[in-house]
C-alpha cells in the first residue's frame, strides 16, 4: 500500500513560514551582492527613484537608515535636499512598545545614537509627517504588499498616517504573492533598479 504523501502546495505552506523563507533568502541575497554589482543595481535604482520622487513632488520625505544590506539612500537624499532648502527629510524612530513609528528631521552629518536594534536615529526633535515614505521591502509582489521583518512598525505607522508609501527594493525580491495578511499595508508604488511601478490592486490582476 502506498503511503506517500502528496507533495505540498504554495496554498498548503503557513503563509508565516513563507514569509520567514522569503525574508531569510532575500536578506542572504542582498549582503551576498558584490561591491561592483551593487553599484551597478543602485546607479539604475537612483534613476528611477528621482523620476518618481519628482514626480511625486513631496516637500518633507521619510527614509530608512540602510540595514542588513538594503539600498543606502543617504547619499541620495542628501543631494535631494541640496537641491531645495525649502526640503524635509525625515527618519523613523522604533517605539519601544508596539505602535506606530514617530518620524524626526535628518540632516546629513548629525550625531544619531543608535536604537536597540542597532540603527542611527534623531534622538530628539519634534515629530513630522512626511509626504511621501520611501519604505525598504525584503520582498513584494505587484500588488504592492512587502515582508518586512516582521514587527508590524510600518503596517501601523502608515494606518495612522496618510502619505504615499513607495516600496524599495532589488528585482530579486519580486514574488507572485507575498500572502499578506489582514493587517498589511500596500505600498503605491514599488522602485527596483528596473523601473518604478504603481501597485497594481488584486481585483484589476
Amino acid at each position: 500500500m502506498n503511503h506517500a504523501h502528496a507533495p505540498e502546495s504554495a496554498s498548503d505552506i503557513d503563509p508565516a513560514e513563507q514569509r520567514r523563507a522569503l525574508r531569510a533568502r532575500t536578506i542572504a541575497a542582498r549582503q551576498a551582492l558584490t561591491a561592483t554589482h551593487r553599484t551597478a543595481l543602485m546607479r539604475h535604482f537612483e534613476v528611477h527613484l528621482s523620476e518618481l520622487v519628482a514626480r511625486l513632488a513631496p516637500t518633507t520625505l521619510g527614509f530608512c537608515w540602510p540595514y542588513r544590506g538594503e539600498p543606502d539612500l543617504r547619499a541620495w537624499v542628501a543631494h535631494w535636499l541640496a537641491a531645495d532648502a525649502s526640503r524635509v527629510a525625515v527618519l523613523p524612530v522604533v517605539p519601544h512598545q508596539a505602535g506606530p513609528m514617530v518620524f524626526r528631521r535628518w540632516v546629513p552629518g548629525m550625531e544619531m545614537p543608535l536604537d536597540r536594534h542597532g540603527i542611527p536615529h534623531p534622538a530628539d526633535g519634534d515629530p513630522v509627517v512626511p509626504d511621501v515614505i520611501l519604505v525598504p521591502c525584503n520582498a513584494f509582489d505587484a500588488a504592492g504588499y512587502r515582508v518586512g521583518y516582521g514587527g508590524g512598525y510600518f503596517d501601523r505607522t502608515l494606518a495612522v498616517m496618510n502619505p504615499v508609501a513607495v516600496g524599495l527594493g532589488f528585482e530579486f525580491a519580486r514574488v507572485d504573492d507575498v500572502r499578506p495578511q489582514p493587517y498589511d499595508r500596500p505600498m503605491d508604488w514599488i522602485v527596483t533598479e528596473a523601473g518604478a511601478f504603481a501597485a497594481q490592486p488584486r481585483n484589476m490582476r
